[in-house]
Parts: C-alpha cells; structure tokens; sequence
C-alpha cells in the first residue's frame, strides 16, 4: 500500500523525503508494475539513502528488497532513477554490459515456472481430478501436484501402450521425478529439448547468494511450478554450457541487479547477457568456472576494481 502514501504525498507538496519498502526500485514487489515504472522514470526523484536489511533499521522486521529514503523535487532534475543497484562497481558494470545496441538478454530463453500446464484430457478422462486440484486452478501444474493426483502421477513408468514424460517435482523437501501420460499435459517448447532447471524461489534475494542446485534437463522432462528452466537446446553439450554460465560469478552478479527477493522469475535475468552455447561461442565452454569467469570479465572489458568486486561479493558454485 505504500505506493498510495508515496502518490498522496507527491499531491501535497512539491517536496517530499519519505522512508519505505525498497522493492519498486528493482521492479518487484506488490506494487503495480506501471507505478513502479513511473517512479523510476520520474526525473524529480532520488534515491539519497538504502538499506538491503531492513532488520537493522527496524529491528525484528524481514522486508524483502530492502528500506529505503527517497526525496522528490518537482521543481528540480534530479533524476531519473533508472536500473538502481546500490554499489557503484556494478552501476559501472551494467554500463558496460547492458547499455549497448548489441546486448541480448538471457531472459529470451528463461521460461516460467507456470509454462507447464495440465490438459483437457485429463479432466475429460479423470473428472475427479477438478475436485482435487486448487480452486480456479484446474490446469495449473502446482507444487503439491504429486500429492494432490496421486492417480495420474506414477513413481514407476507404467506397463503399457501409453506414451508416458516424466515431471521433475518436490516431495517431502527431496526433488523427484515422476511418470505422467505426455497427453496430460501440454507441450512447451522446451519439452523434447535440453534445458536448465533452477528452483523458482532461492534465497533472500542478496547479491551473490548460491542458486540452490542447478540441474540439467534431458528431453521429454518437464517441471512442476518448483521450478524454472533456462534454454530449449539441441544438444546436451549446449545445456552444459548453460548450467556452467549460470554458476559464474558475472552471470549471478547481473542477476543480482534486480533479483532482490527470493523470487526468481524470468525478467529478473533481464540484465544477464545472453551466451552463444555452441561450440562456435567466443567463450570456450569446456573449462571450469572459474576460468570462464575469467572469459567473461575480459570479454566485457571489466576493470580490476570490477572484477575484484564481483570475486569478493559473489559466492563461488561448485
């Protein structure tokens, strides 16, 4: 609601300085993403002061994204905002990085948690299965779906003439795969492709957290809404690629751009530069992580000071 605090003070004064959630600043959050965009692109305002753990100004508090102050002038410049980050090492970065013709996002192959879906089929063949799913969610491919349609989720492929996929999952906090009839549920594009799972939420949202377990995806597997997946590839040596970049440094401190939240959804990659994963790549793939690290800082042009930011805010992956 502090959105509608913010907008009735900005009607009562041309100068206001007020302390609130933080979260707009990267784009998430509960407000509405028009306002959030509204206050980014304001020229009347700044950010004068942030603070990424909200418990050390209001102790006891948990406020994903942060506090910060803002003050607006609306008979100044003072602005706009813009991409906000609160270290001056990665605002340089993502000068480097993004604010180019040629920069392509990673966000282009990052696919929704929600992109696997249930089937007419199923409904048609199994009417109960309305009564055992959410309320208004008769499609939704949920993260308790194992449990809810034990009858249409196998542990074992059955035996018989039916074309069966399998669906990665969680159960009792343990990732699982289980058997479903590939008519059941719908076909994305990344279906019968490689991909990259990564788990939909993860963390807290701070710069350079560890992505819980990255894993690759063979063809004819697909998810539950535990999870997100990253590319629809050819080959496996493609997806590789993929899951090594996703470990990097550089691609988890681009990430840390507008990922503030445990939320992990696609446009929170906006800012994550898009690789070439074939062997004609300018990056060699088939070194470790570390290495590639290396690659990536060189190909854009980062300085010591920028690298020695990214190696000493970001947790290494094994």
């Amino acid at each position: 609601m502090y959105n509608f605090f913010l907008d009735g003070a900005y009607a009562l004064s041309d100068r206001v300085a007020l302390i609130h959630p933080a979260r707009f600043l990267f784009n998430a959050g509960s407000t509405p993403k028009a306002w959030n965009q509204k206050m980014l692109a304001d020229p009347h305002l700044k950010v004068t002061w942030y603070e990424a753990d909200s418990g050390k100004v209001f102790p006891g508090t948990d406020i994903k994204g942060g506090i910060a102050v803002t003050y607006r002038d609306a008979t100044r410049k003072l602005g706009p905002i813009g991409v906000y980050t609160s270290f001056d090492e990665l605002n340089n970065i993502y000068r480097k990085v993004c604010v180019k013709k040629t920069f392509r996002s990673l966000s282009e192959i990052v696919f929704s948690r929600t992109i696997y879906r249930l089937t007419d089929t199923l409904h048609q063949e199994h009417p109960e299965a309305l009564g055992q799913l959410s309320k208004g969610h008769p499609y939704d491919m949920s993260t308790n779906i194992f449990q809810a349609l034990q009858q249409i989720f196998f542990a074992q492929k059955p035996e018989d003439d039916r074309h069966y996929i399998r669906i990665l999952g969680r159960e009792e906090n343990e990732r699982v795969f289980r058997w479903v009839r590939k008519d059941y549920v719908n076909e994305p594009e990344n279906l019968c492709r490689w991909k990259v799972y990564l788990p939909a939420a993860n963390g807290s949202g701070s710069l350079g957290e560890v992505l819980t377990t990255p894993m690759i995806g063979e063809p004819m597997i697909g998810s539950t809404e535990t999870f997100i997946s990253v590319g629809s590839f050819a080959t496996r040596a493609e997806a590789e690629a993929c899951l090594k970049y996703v470990k990097t440094k550089f691609a988890r401190a681009m990430l840390g751009i507008l990922k503030v939240t445990q939320h992990n959804p696609p446009e929170k990659w906006r800012f994550v530069p898009l690789q070439d994963f074939t062997e004609q790549s300018d990056i060699d793939w088939g070194q470790s992580v570390a290495k590639i690290d290396r690659q990536l800082y060189a190909k854009y042009g980062l300085s010591e000071a920028e690298v020695a930011f990214i190696e000493g805010k970001v947790k290494e992956m094994a």
